[in-house]
């Protein structure tokens, strides 16, 4: 680990604050240092160091006088770089758009948490333009994944560098955005907790967007009560006050259908584990077939991604001038295919999606879903900056997964359930219909140890 602060929990380190024992000041001096002596350079587009301090000093002061902001006062938190930090140019990852205005204000979900007392440390690395599940960016280097202990490994994306400051142990907390899957992938492959909330739970002022029908926020963070902490604090909550629901009696569905598809034993023998440990303290598990998920596969081979549809609305000015030719090939190849889709092809995904929602909804009602976070670790960087005909399929296999729950609305919390394939983590993504984000968190922070099973 890094250093000792950025390696305890949001709320560990809160005790310390809270109690006096350490002071925001010296936990922001340390978490500082922990990133500069970090050998892995790629992890943060920027360092807010002149920011960071001048808040921890504000910190220090109110919590000297008697007037915390709460539990979150003085805590570190690092931000993926397309939340606008105001006086500093938002680059989505891209050098194309590194020459850009300064934001002028905050991003709404980061002036937020200023004024719950959070520190902002540092801009994470990510995927350009969040259109990737695998973190490799050739602009600003790819992170390693620090659970990896043979080969260089990808740290997951689009919030690599998210997954990776938290992992690592440089910060707390970290902040993603999740279109396909870009904090609940970088969570399971880095061994961490990752919470996508349902989209529209947070306001998105301020945040970069990729495809707006889906993009959703969450943090990256140690533990299950973290993610409930910030959760509470970015809907202006003055404390949090979920409960930790039991395991007894909590009715789990296990899809039989597409999520196992290609999955790897080790991935497999994780999830089925730490399921008989769920099963073995009394919560109800059955196993059923989703027809949508299959409908979801069929409706992007006939009109392709809803995703990259939207992705291409978004870029398309860049991608047919010679911006592109500065931009991430494989990022530029994946967005033009968006260019197929027509307006009606289009209508066509979105009343689909609609009726699949409310078919869902009826399938599953108030139980809560639970598959592998991925199917298979995460694999070496190498032969995948080679390849682009591996990056393109490990993308899609690796996004399989959690881009369903995005189609169809969910929120889901990816929680550490063991190791498979060269000890690399498994994560067990725990999900739940649009708008049950208190039940799927409460669900979470009672079956965390469980899941968890042995490991530390």
């Amino acid at each position: 680990m890094a250093n000792s602060f950025g390696a305890m929990s949001v709320a560990q380190l809160s005790s310390l604050i809270q109690t006096a024992a350490v002071d925001p000041i010296e936990v922001t001096q340390a978490v500082l240092e922990g990133i500069d002596a970090y050998a892995d350079r790629a992890v943060f587009t920027a360092i807010l160091r002149d920011r960071a301090l001048e808040e921890a000093m504000l910190s220090s002061k109110r919590l000297r006088e008697g007037r915390s902001r709460g539990m979150l006062d003085g805590i570190p938190i690092a931000w993926k770089d397309l939340f606008d930090i105001k006086g500093r140019t938002t680059t989505a990852g891209s050098t194309v758009l590194a020459t850009g205005p300064a934001a002028e204000a905050d991003a709404a979900v980061v002036a937020a948490l200023k004024q719950a007392g959070m520190i902002s440390i540092g801009c994470t690395a990510m995927s350009e333009f969040a259109f990737s599940g695998l973190g490799l960016n050739p602009h600003f280097g790819t992170p390693g994944n620090p659970a990896s202990v043979d080969v260089p490994r990808i740290p997951g994306g689009s919030s690599s560098g998210s997954g990776v400051a938290v992992a690592a142990g440089l910060v707390p907390v970290a902040m993603g955005t999740d279109t396909g899957g870009s904090v609940r992938i970088p969570a399971a492959f880095n061994g961490i907790v990752g919470y996508k909330a349902t989209r529209g739970r947070y306001p998105m002022d301020g945040v970069y967007p990729l495809a707006k029908s889906l993009d959703s926020l969450g943090p990256l963070c140690r533990t299950v009560k973290d993610a409930v902490w910030i959760d509470a604090a970015l809907r202006g909550a003055p404390f949090p006050s979920l409960p930790a629901r039991p395991v007894e009696g909590l009715e789990i569905v296990v899809p039989e259908n597409v999520v196992f598809d290609g999955a790897q034993p080790g991935v497999i023998a994780s999830f089925e584990a730490a399921l008989d440990r769920l099963s073995g303290v009394g919560a109800s598990i059955t196993r059923i077939t989703i027809p949508a998920f299959d409908s979801i596969l069929g409706l992007m081979s006939r009109y392709g991604a809803l995703v990259t549809a939207e992705a291409y609305a978004l870029h398309r000015e860049l991608l047919t001038g010679s911006a592109a030719d500065d931009m991430d090939r494989r990022v530029v190849l994946r967005t033009r295919l968006g260019e197929k889709t027509t307006l009606s092809d289009y209508l066509a995904i979105l009343d689909a999606r609609q009726r699949l929602i409310v078919d869902v909804e009826r399938l599953v009602g108030d139980s809560l879903v639970a598959f592998p976070s991925v199917a298979h670790v995460a694999p070496p960087i190498a032969p995948l900056e080679a390849d682009d005909e591996l990056f393109f399929a490990t993308n899609g296999q690796t996004l399989r997964n959690t881009m369903l729950g995005n189609f169809l609305d969910w929120c889901g919390v990816s929680v550490p359930c063991g190791t498979g394939e060269a000890n690399m983590p498994v994560g067990l993504l725990l999900s739940a219909v649009a708008g049950r984000d208190e039940a799927v968190l409460g669900a979470a922070l009672g079956a965390e140890e469980v899941v968890r099973g042995d490991l530390k």
